[in-house]
């Protein structure tokens, strides 16, 4: 775990504003919004990730039976407040064994959605069709809310995207069949609404998804 801001599109490091930039820059990807390091599972964690967030931090309340909170990370520094978030949560797959969930909440090209998704590109883009009947539905801040499949993803997950509160909405699960929780029709909950039952929220060790992001 790096204990340095780096890019959320490739994980590399990135510049901090100076003397002949005003934003973080990566050598690859130009202007970026740093992601900072991955946050260990505690309440208290997720308190500072919540309260520097200017975008939803989604989590699904309640967990499903037997799921923990295993992680969160931010994109976006101390000036622009959490441009992108993603959550983590481990817990009995559908169909046996232990399934992980990523929730990644993000402002248009910043691009740590894809970084999960294993795509190209900072956007869902071409990945989705949105002409096409959804693929999974969750509710998400008490609207239901269509996500659709992420196509050209690796085989070793499933991806859904879609939008919430005007901004993307991404969920990635591992194993790929694992994918079958989304068509349970999660309710999400943007924890930046949320009240004092969040200090109760069951926490687990850190999940090496959020980790590497790829």
């Amino acid at each position: 775990m790096r204990g340095e801001p780096s890019c959320p599109k490739c994980g590399g490091r990135v510049r901090a504003p100076g003397l002949f930039s005003d934003s973080w820059q990566c050598g690859a990807h130009g202007a970026v919004q740093p992601l900072q390091p991955v946050i260990p599972p505690s309440v208290e964690g997720l308190g500072v990730v919540v309260n520097r967030a200017r975008v939803p931090v989604w989590m699904p309340w309640p967990l499903p039976v037997g799921w923990l909170f295993t992680g969160v990370a931010c994109a976006g520094d101390d000036r622009s407040g959490g441009r992108a978030t993603a959550v983590a949560c481990t817990g009995p797959g559908p169909l046996g064994g232990m399934g992980e969930l990523v929730l990644v909440a993000e402002e248009l090209g910043v691009g740590l959605g894809s970084r999960y998704a294993g795509i190209d590109g900072p956007d869902p883009g071409p990945h989705i069709d949105i002409s096409a009947t959804p693929h999974a539905k969750v509710v998400a801040a008490g609207r239901p809310t269509p996500l659709w499949h992420v196509t050209g993803t690796p085989d070793d997950r499933a991806v859904f995207a879609g939008e919430a509160r005007g901004i993307w909405l991404w969920a990635v699960v591992w194993p790929e069949q694992s994918g079958l929780l989304m068509y349970d029709e999660l309710v999400l909950t943007d924890l930046r609404d949320a009240g004092a039952e969040v200090e109760l929220l069951p926490c687990g060790a850190l999940s090496p998804r959020i980790l590497a992001a790829d």
